[in-house]
């Protein structure tokens, strides 16, 4: 996995918007989260030598603030807001060409969910496999909060939409 803090975040440094927040849910221990946000946008790239093989790359991503309190896990919904307006979008490209872009609505508030950002394959397994991605919705004519961004994913072989992730409570969407 890729955390959060080693991806480009648009607006990470003002911290009017976006502050890091420390969390026994995520396997960094810190997450990033957005109070609001007229345009979310959070790209990354890995280069990697992949084994010949199909993988699935996905973002962990949380609507409300998880938190603790007298040891029980507790979620603050209070900023989330406006992912059901427009889609986010996903894109991600590879160096040898591929290409995929998809739209979905957040949802599933206090859960923690992978959202599905492409796939890819992989054929010559002695050569870098660059792979650059993009989630955005930059839609201005609203804004949007209320969202915690953990890290990206990649998995081996492809995983279908609804499945829970093993030895958790995550969704795949």
């Amino acid at each position: 996995g890729v955390f959060g803090l080693g991806l480009r975040i648009t607006g990470i440094d003002d911290r009017r918007y976006w502050n890091f927040i420390s969390t026994e849910e995520s396997r960094f221990q810190t997450v990033a989260y957005l109070q609001q946000t007229w345009w979310f946008e959070v790209e990354g790239e890995i280069e990697f030598q992949f084994p010949v093989g199909n993988y699935s790359v996905f973002i962990r991503l949380h609507l409300g603030r998880p938190s603790k309190r007298l040891g029980r896990r507790v979620c603050h919904h209070e900023h989330v807001h406006g992912w059901d307006v427009k889609p986010v979008k996903f894109q991600l490209t590879t160096s040898d060409g591929q290409h995929n872009a998809t739209q979905c609505c957040l949802d599933s508030p206090g859960t923690w969910v992978n959202y599905r950002v492409g796939s890819f394959s992989v054929e010559n397994p002695n050569s870098l496999m660059k792979i650059k991605f993009l989630i955005m919705q930059i839609d201005c004519t609203h804004t949007k909060g209320g969202v915690c961004v953990d890290s990206i994913l990649i998995r081996p072989g492809s995983v279908e939409k609804g499945a829970v992730v093993a030895g958790s409570s995550e969704i795949v969407k």
